[in-house]
């Protein structure tokens, strides 16, 4: 089974979306094994994005991603990371169909509503960033 961490973000957070964010994420069969509610410090939020430490945007994305608590998640199912990029939308809500959480909710490319890993070994180390492994469940559903 495929794992993969979920970050619902600012902007979702402050309109009340969490909880549609993850329920259309349940809809399409995956299992919702960890969840908690944080506020990032910039520490955590460098390390989250540090492959984009060399971009102009950097600096902008961790105060964005630390101003006010987000909800860190996640999922597993068969394929988890390609349900989740495709229920996600492309990155630019511009650009993601409409049906997507981010062609519904996003405002623009930063303030997109949610992050989700991009592969198997992204989602690895991002899960290792927010949870412990006593913070992730077994169970059946």
């Amino acid at each position: 089974m495929e794992r993969s961490l979920v970050l619902i973000k600012p902007d979702a957070m402050q309109r009340g979306l969490a909880g549609t964010i993850i329920t259309r994420l349940e809809k399409q069969g995956l299992k919702l094994i960890a969840v908690k509610m944080l506020h990032l410090d910039k520490a955590l939020a460098r390390r989250h994005y540090a492959i984009h430490k060399d971009k102009p945007f950097f600096n902008g994305l961790v105060d964005y991603i630390s101003s006010v608590p987000i909800v860190a998640a996640v999922f597993e199912g068969e394929g988890a990371i390609a349900v989740i990029r495709k229920t996600m939308g492309a990155t630019d809500p511009a650009k993601a169909e409409a049906g997507t959480i981010r062609g519904d909710f996003g405002l623009d490319i930063e303030q997109n509503s949610v992050h989700g890993s991009d592969s198997i070994e992204t989602a690895e180390k991002e899960i290792k960033l927010f949870f412990s492994e006593d913070e992730i469940f077994n169970y059946h559903q």
